[in-house]
């Protein structure tokens, strides 16, 4: 079975793959409308992922160099990428295990410690317009990370929701007002750090050699609580251990479990754009939580 051709290049992943990496091509196996495992000649497998829009490859591939340069968290290998593809290694994926838990915990403090140069910098080479998951998502430099949020990771996919219907106007307004108290809500101020920036556990693999590795970063320069917060938004296998080696190496600050919710407003709302209402309803509960307090 082969995969179609993606909307106006012309090429399949085989075909790409095989441009990408200078490789003859000798399998391939679809794994979903844009991801395909692809063999190359002498049996080393890649994975093949088209761009959900213009740009999104090119996008993945800065991150996770830049993830990769910070010698810290597993990723995989970039073998290639264009405006439309993205050539990675596979990774051999076994089962997660406190001990791989843990480890990940104190390699994800580690990557945030090395830092960026500022609140919503891009990677080098990344694109100002990059992507969290197939949402468009700008990264605009800020320097203080409450106004920075605000701006540039909550309002615009709060007035996306409206524009589209999906939360109301006096919906909206609970949130706004939750944003508008960020500076006094938002804890200790912390220097920027390196983040994956989609660090839900779909895109956490567990690798058949026992160690965490992350695919498909939407990496920026941010607060590091929001990777966290990712990962206890849709849990994460022994999370409990990912804290415990995380705070080992590099203890959060006080209060940090009570603004879980801020931090999670941003995919909440990425996902009430892509999803629909019933994340709107979370998204409202997180920001009706930080008023309260």
């Amino acid at each position: 079975m082969s995969a179609r051709p993606a909307a106006g290049t012309g090429e399949d992943p085989g075909a790409a793959a095989a441009r990408l990496t200078g490789r003859p091509v000798t399998g391939r196996r679809p794994l979903s409308a844009t991801l395909t495992e692809v063999t190359l000649d002498g049996g080393q497998t890649v994975m093949v992922k088209r761009g959900d829009g213009p740009g999104a490859a090119p996008a993945e591939a800065a991150g996770l160099r830049w993830l990769a340069d910070a010698g810290t968290v597993r990723v995989p290998v970039v073998h290639g990428h264009d405006r439309h593809w993205l050539v990675t290694d596979q990774v051999p994926v076994g089962r997660p295990s406190v001990r791989a838990a843990a480890r990940f915990g104190r390699d994800l403090a580690a990557l945030h410690a090395v830092g960026a140069p500022a609140f919503g910098a891009p990677p080098p080479d990344g694109p100002t317009d990059a992507y969290i998951g197939p949402a468009p998502m700008r990264n605009v430099p800020g320097s203080e990370w409450p106004r920075w949020y605000a701006e540039q990771r909550v309002l615009p996919y709060l007035r996306r929701a409206v524009d589209d219907g999906t939360v109301r106007h006096g919906e909206a307004e609970i949130i706004e007002r939750a944003c508008e108290r960020l500076p006094e809500l938002a804890g200790p101020a912390e220097p920027p750090a390196r983040l994956h920036g989609d660090l839900w556990n779909g895109n956490v693999l567990w690798g058949a050699d026992g160690q965490a590795w992350l695919i498909d970063p939407a990496a920026h320069g941010g607060h590091r609580e929001t990777d966290l917060a990712m990962l206890h938004l849709f849990g994460c296998p022994h999370l409990d251990r990912v804290l415990d080696g995380y705070q080992d190496v590099a203890p959060l600050a006080e209060g940090w479990a009570d603004r879980i919710g801020l931090h999670q407003l941003f995919p909440l709302l990425v996902h009430t754009v892509l999803f629909g209402r019933g994340y709107a309803g979370q998204a409202l509960t997180a920001a009706r939580a930080a008023l309260a307090r």
